[in-house]
C-alpha cells in the first residue's frame, strides 16, 4: 500500500469517492498483533493470560521464543497453548463514521495508528491438562491446590502433612501439530539392510539415519595411532570441498598440524576461518581425535603419537573448572563469567519458535574470501584456549593445553622434569605426578585476585566453615592446607551451567 505523509489526518466520504485513493499520513508507531484464540470482554485478563506486557515484552525481545497463553494463569499446573510468531506488514487503521443528526449526512474518518511488523498467531493444539486432583477410595474427588501450592509463610505443620503425591510432567506432547505419520518403517530396520555402528539394540529412531564425520577414535591404551584418514573421510572431504575457500582452510590447516602436532578444536577455530560444518568434515581428514588420557578431548596428526616423543608433555590437556562456594570465599555471581547452559534458560519443545528461518546447508555456504567482512567471520577470539596472567577465562570451565598456558610460574612447573621423564602415564602424562593440581591451584589463585581486582567487595574476609576440634587461624598456610584437602572434591565437581566440550564434540563426529 502506497501512502504519502501529509499534514491532513482524515478523509470524508465524499473525499472517497471522488478520488480511487486515499492519502493517509504514517505513523511511525511500531505495533506487535496477537491474534487471542477466544471472545475477549475483559482486556486485562486477556493479558494476564499472555503473562502481561512485561512477558509479551519479553518473549517479543527473543525471536526464538513462542508466545505462551495460559488460559488459568494463577494454576502453576497449567500447561499452556503456544503461538508462532510471524513477520508481517499489516496497518492498524481507525475507522469512525459521523452522522450529522440535524442533516443526516455522514462522513468517514480514517486514521492509521500504527504499523504491524509481528504477528503471533495460536495455530496448535492446546496440550493436555492434568488438574490437580484426588480420587479417594469412595470415589470422591478432593482438589490438592491448598495443599501443595504455596501461597503464605506456613507453619511446619503444613509442610508435614500427609499429601498424595502429584508430579506431573511439564508438558504431555512434544507436538502441538497433526501430523501424518503413516507408519512408516525406519530404514536401517528393514530386511536386507546392515544395521548401524550407533544402532544396536535401540530400534526406535529417526528415518534418517546420522550423517557420520568418519572420525578415528583413540584411547590411551591402543597400541598404535592411525597413519592416513578412512576413505570415507577422504571421499566426504573431497565431494564437499567445492568451493576456493575450502581448499584455503585445508592448506592451512597442515600448516598449522606440521607446526604443532596437537590442537583442540577452540584453538584452530581461534586461527582458522573456516565453517563449523566444514570443520567437522575436515578434521577427520587431518588428524584422529584422542578420548582418553593426557591428550584427551584433543586433534592429533596421523602417524604421530605423543605417547613416545617426551615433547609432547606440552601439549597435554588441562581440564579446568572456576572454583566457587562457601569454602572458596566467594560464589558464583561473585565471578564475572558467564555460564555456558544454564538449568534456568531451558526451554521446552514446544516454546521454540517452529516458524524461525532453517540453518543453511554446506552447500550453500559460498563466501568470498576476498570480502572484507567476512575475512574472519568464524574466528574466535585468543582467549578461548589461551590464559595469561591477569585475564579471565571466558567460561567456568576450561580445557587448556599446557602450551597455550602463558605464565612464567606455570611454565617453569611444566618443565622442572624436563630430560628426566621415563613412563608416560594415563593421568600426569610425561610431567611429574599431581602437576595438574598444582596448576589447577596457581590459575584459581589468579583468577581470584583479578575478580577482586574488578570487585572490591570480594576482597573482604568471609567466615569458613571449619571441622569440629579446630581453631580458626588466619595464616596462609591454613589456607594452602585447606585447598588441598578441597582437590579431591573439585577433580569431579561440575559447576552448575558448565557444558562437557568433550562429550559433545565426540557426539558430532560419531
Amino acid at each position: 500500500m502506497d501512502a504519502t505523509v501529509n499534514t491532513a489526518c482524515s478523509v470524508t466520504e465524499a473525499e472517497c469517492k471522488s478520488k480511487d485513493t486515499a492519502t493517509l499520513p504514517l505513523a511511525e508507531t511500531r505495533l506487535v498483533c496477537v491474534e487471542f484464540p477466544g471472545l475477549v470482554n475483559n482486556v486485562d485478563k486477556m493479558l494476564e493470560t499472555i503473562g502481561g506486557e512485561q512477558g509479551l515484552s519479553k518473549t517479543y525481545g527473543d525471536s526464538s521464543k513462542r508466545l505462551e497463553l495460559r488460559y488459568r494463569p494463577k494454576d502453576p499446573y497449567c500447561h499452556p497453548v503456544c503461538g508462532n510468531r510471524y513477520s508481517s506488514t499489516n496497518l492498524l487503521i481507525r475507522v469512525r463514521r459521523r452522522t450529522n443528526r440535524r442533516s443526516g449526512e455522514s462522513h468517514v474518518v480514517m486514521e492509521i495508528l500504527g504499523l504491524i511488523d509481528t504477528t503471533y498467531k495460536f495455530q496448535g493444539m492446546a496440550d493436555f491438562q492434568y488438574l490437580a486432583m484426588h480420587r479417594e477410595a469412595d470415589g470422591s474427588q478432593i482438589s490438592l491446590y491448598d495443599k501443595i501450592i504455596l501461597c503464605k509463610p506456613e507453619k511446619k505443620e503444613f509442610f508435614d502433612q500427609s499429601v498424595p503425591l502429584f508430579l506431573p510432567p511439564p508438558i504431555f506432547s512434544r507436538l502441538d501439530n497433526p501430523v501424518d505419520y503413516y507408519y512408516r518403517p525406519d530404514v536401517v530396520h528393514r530386511e536386507g539392510n546392515a544395521p548401524h555402528l550407533l544402532s544396536k539394540e535401540n530400534l526406535i529412531g529417526p528415518n534418517r539415519a546420522r550423517r557420520a564425520h568418519n572420525a578415528i577414535f583413540v584411547n590411551f591404551e591402543d597400541t598404535t595411532v592411525p597413519t592416513e584418514p578412512l576413505e570415507a573421510a577422504k571421499v566426504n572431504w573431497q565431494k564437499n570441498a567445492m568451493h576456493h575457500n575450502d581448499l584455503k582452510a585445508e592448506e592451512e590447516m597442515r600448516k598449522l598440524f606440521e607446526r604443532r602436532p596437537i590442537w583442540s578444536r577452540n584453538a584452530i577455530k581461534a586461527n582458522i576461518n573456516v565453517h563449523p560444518e566444514k570443520l567437522k568434515l575436515l578434521l577427520p581428514f587431518l588428524a584422529y581425535y584422542m578420548l582418553t588420557g593426557p591428550w584427551r578431548s584433543l586433534w592429533v596428526r596421523f602417524g604421530y603419537d605423543p605417547r613416545k616423543h617426551t615433547e609432547a608433555k606440552i601439549y597435554q590437556v588441562l581440564d579446568f573448572r572456576i572454583r566457587c562456594g562457601v569454602r572458596h570465599g566467594h560464589s558464583f555471581n561473585d565471578i564475572p563469567v558467564k555460564a555456558k547452559r544454564s538449568a534456568y534458560q531451558y526451554a521446552l519443545p514446544t516454546t521454540v519458535n517452529k516458524a524461525a528461518p532453517q540453518a543453511a546447508s554446506v552447500k550453500d555456504i559460498t563466501q568470498d574470501s576476498s570480502s572484507s567482512s567476512l575475512s574472519s567471520k568464524y574466528i574466535l577470539m585468543d582467549s578461548v584456549y589461551i590464559f595469561r596472567e591477569g585475564m579471565l577465562p571466558p567460561y567456568r570451565q576450561m580445557f587448556y593445553q599446557l602450551c597455550d598456558l602463558d605464565v612464567e610460574k606455570i611454565k617453569s612447573i611444566i618443565h622442572k622434569n624436563d630430560g628426566k621423564e621415563e613412563v608416560c602415564d594415563e593421568r600426569d602424562g610425561w610431567c611429574l605426578p599431581r602437576t595438574a593440581d598444582e596448576l589447577r591451584n596457581i590459575i584459581s589463585s589468579m583468577i581470584t585476585q583479578v575478580a577482586r581486582a574488578k570487585r572490591p567487595s570480594l576482597s573482604s574476609p568471609k567466615l569458613r566453615p571449619v571441622r569440629a576440634g579446630r581453631k580458626i587461624e588466619e595464616s596462609d598456610e591454613d589456607e594452602e592446607e585447606d585447598e588441598d584437602d578441597d582437590d579431591d572434591d573439585d577433580e569431579d565437581y561440575k559447576p552448575d551451567g558448565s557444558e562437557n566440550e568433550m562429550e559433545t564434540e565426540m557426539l558430532d563426529y560419531m
